[in-house]
């Protein structure tokens, strides 16, 4: 059973930086494509970047595209969110995911980011 934590949230002002950290403490995550998901109040749950087993591939919805970036550290089961440039509509509890096939089947409790303006 994976089970992926995530930490790194918080409050913060327009124009700000948050890191974001999804640790995979029982090391299931291994060897899948691991991807960031945010919830926003009224709103589906989106997409915002993914990356590869390797870090070799990654894949960014439009609206981060060159202000957040996903890296990993497969040495330490953990996959990163950097979030620079932060803007209010950034608000929501993000989660991060590991995909099974085509699916992102194992989830974490998500952390909730809060971007003041």
């Amino acid at each position: 059973q994976v089970q992926l934590v995530e930490s790194g949230g918080g409050l913060v002002q327009a124009g700000g930086s948050l890191r974001l950290s999804c640790a995979d403490s029982r090391r299931t995550a291994r060897y899948k494509t691991v991807g960031w998901f945010r919830s926003a109040p009224g709103k589906e749950r989106a997409f915002v970047a993914g990356i590869s087993w390797g870090g070799g591939v990654t894949d960014y919805a439009d609206s981060v595209m060159g202000r957040f970036t996903i890296s990993r550290d497969n040495a330490k089961n953990t996959v990163y969110l950097q979030m620079n440039s932060l803007k209010p509509e950034d608000t929501a509890v993000y989660y991060c995911a590991a995909r099974e096939g085509q699916t992102y089947t194992y989830w974490g409790q998500g952390t909730q980011v809060t971007v003041s303006s």
